[in-house]
């Protein structure tokens, strides 16, 4: 239950901060309109994403013989969460930069944002789903610790960033951000690496 915890936590801390069209979305939402409207677009993944975790982990029952695509389907999860950690650790400036692009559009509702972007189902698809599954196997109080602290940290982390925001609009560019953004790539690099172990294994086992 640990390791489904601490795992939950740095996956739901590093989305929480890694720049996004929600993210970017709450930065804009509370330059405009205060603190409090930045806390309500953060709320939006626990609105959007039951559906989501669900059908994920329907999906995934069906497919708990079928060693072979469970192991590509951790390989997907491993290759994303590299992207993901490549992203942090290249990170060197503010998350603005679609911001300019959703402020037209901004007074549109986050709960579409949420479901229009292809983050959350690639996310449950190839790396919360198989986490979860696993995490079944042993207890559903492991599965659950690792949902609750994955969303806990995730919308935790933006409304953070929105009460930063609200008190200083010169944060985000600062350097402890950088460094903060950096730090979590490394640990996405780590969990990718393990997901890919995984799926080699699952591969070779059924091979």
């Amino acid at each position: 239950m640990i390791t489904s915890l601490s795992t939950g936590m740095i996956l739901g801390f590093s989305a929480g901060m890694a720049p996004g069209p929600l993210l970017a979305l709450v930065i804009s939402e509370t330059l405009q309109h205060g603190a409090r409207a930045g806390i309500k677009v953060a709320l939006a993944p626990v609105l959007t994403d039951l559906p989501i975790i669900l059908l994920t982990l329907f999906v995934l029952s069906r497919l708990s013989g079928l060693d072979t695509l469970l192991g590509l389907i951790s390989l997907g999860g491993g290759v994303f969460l590299c992207y993901l950690a490549w992203q942090g650790l290249t990170f060197s400036g503010s998350p603005m930069g679609a911001e300019a692009a959703l402020r037209e559009r901004s007074l549109q509702k986050a709960v579409l944002v949420n479901v229009l972007s292809p983050h959350p189902y690639l996310f449950w698809l190839t790396v919360g789903g198989p986490l979860t599954v696993r995490a079944l196997e042993q207890t559903w109080f492991a599965a659950a610790a690792f949902i609750g602290s994955f969303y806990l940290l995730l919308v935790g982390a933006k409304i953070g960033i929105a009460v930063l925001v609200g008190r200083s609009r010169r944060l985000l560019s600062g350097r402890p951000y950088i460094h903060t953004m950096r730090a979590l790539g490394g640990m996405l690099l780590v969990l990718a690496l393990l997901l890919l172990h995984e799926g080699w294994e699952l591969i070779s086992a059924a091979s």
